[in-house]
């Protein structure tokens, strides 16, 4: 993908991600705290390499209620795109049935705008790896378990494309002795339009907590057939995890302002290639098994968005009431 399809990407999904502009207001207390954290490729992430690039990121807490009783939250992590207006709908949302949120922002304190297309996973040039963000995610963790308004058995973690590989793959039990803070874990998972075509080494054994997948059957830029193959693994291993699918339903379908589709024809979409963990964190093409690269044959151009009003309303109902039953809320 070239600089100019970047931007335009991530422009479209900037201006498509609005919020729904709920009438009341949503959290009483909003908190900006920084998260100091280090940027990983891939192949130190997998292997456990800590010697990254320094940063301080940040993310913004909301709480939702006045009081001193421990809240339940979950952290929101974006997409390639970065934070856009689309975090605010969903904080707001979740805000809306008593649920603290923490909209980490992986890019700004890095000088990122946008990365490449969420499915270009493996060796991917980019400015931060996918799998980089989960170790922001476990970062952000450790501090709000720490937070005096917030139930640390509670917090829960929901990403967005590139963002749900974080939210998603932080359940397995390796990457959290790894990278997660002392005694804490995640206490679901939720991944929406998550890219699921990298098959990690023993990825179905998990903390043991839900993990719930949103997915459109039409999205073109991370297929969802690795995700039934994945959630069918996770299920067949005793995990309590699901996968909504919805038809007519693209990459993105959340982003309710593009009423009409939004083509992008060359936009480099490694969607429908299949890769596999190897031998000392290299990801590896499944098929040739070959170490993975853009010029791989997979790889192809073009992805298109489009709003999906009935994925979209769909989701946030299920989201919620998922959330009132993991966290016991009233």
């Amino acid at each position: 993908m070239t600089i100019g399809h970047r931007l335009s990407l991530a422009a479209a999904l900037a201006i498509a991600w609005a919020p729904l502009g709920l009438k009341a207001q949503t959290f009483v207390r909003m908190e900006i705290h920084p998260i100091e954290t280090v940027a990983l490729n891939t192949q130190q992430f997998l292997t456990g390499d800590l010697n990254g690039k320094p940063a301080v990121i940040a993310g913004e807490l909301r709480v939702p209620k006045p009081g001193t009783d421990k809240l339940p939250a979950v952290v929101l992590i974006h997409g390639s795109a970065g934070v856009g207006a689309g975090m605010d709908q969903w904080a707001q949302e979740l805000n809306s049935i008593g649920v603290s949120t923490f909209i980490l922002d992986s890019f700004s304190g890095r000088g990122i705008v946008n990365t490449p297309a969420p499915a270009n996973r493996g060796n991917e040039p980019s400015e931060l790896d996918t799998l980089a963000m989960m170790l922001d995610a476990y970062r952000a963790l450790g501090w709000l378990v720490q937070h005096p308004r917030l139930d640390p058995a509670r917090i829960a973690v929901m990403g967005f494309s590139k963002g749900a590989v974080a939210a998603v793959y932080s359940s397995n039990e390796r990457f959290r002795k790894l990278y997660a803070p002392a005694n804490a874990q995640f206490a679901a998972h939720i991944g929406l339009y998550t890219p699921c075509n990298t098959t990690y080494r023993n990825d179905d054994k998990t903390t043991g907590k839900p993990i719930r997948l949103f997915h459109g059957i039409a999205d073109d830029l991370a297929s969802i057939v690795p995700c039934r193959a994945y959630v069918q693994r996770l299920k067949g291993a005793g995990v309590d995890a699901t996968l909504s699918e919805y038809p007519d339903a693209y990459h993105a379908y959340d982003a309710f302002l593009l009423k009409e589709p939004l083509r992008l024809p060359q936009v480099q979409n490694g969607g429908n290639c299949l890769l596999a963990e190897g031998e000392n964190g290299v990801v590896l093409n499944a098929k040739t098994g070959t170490p993975f690269t853009l010029a791989d044959p997979c790889m192809e151009r073009g992805t298109q968005f489009v709003y999906n009003a009935a994925a979209h309303q769909a989701t946030v109902k299920a989201v919620k009431e998922f959330l009132t039953v993991t966290f016991n809320l009233d």
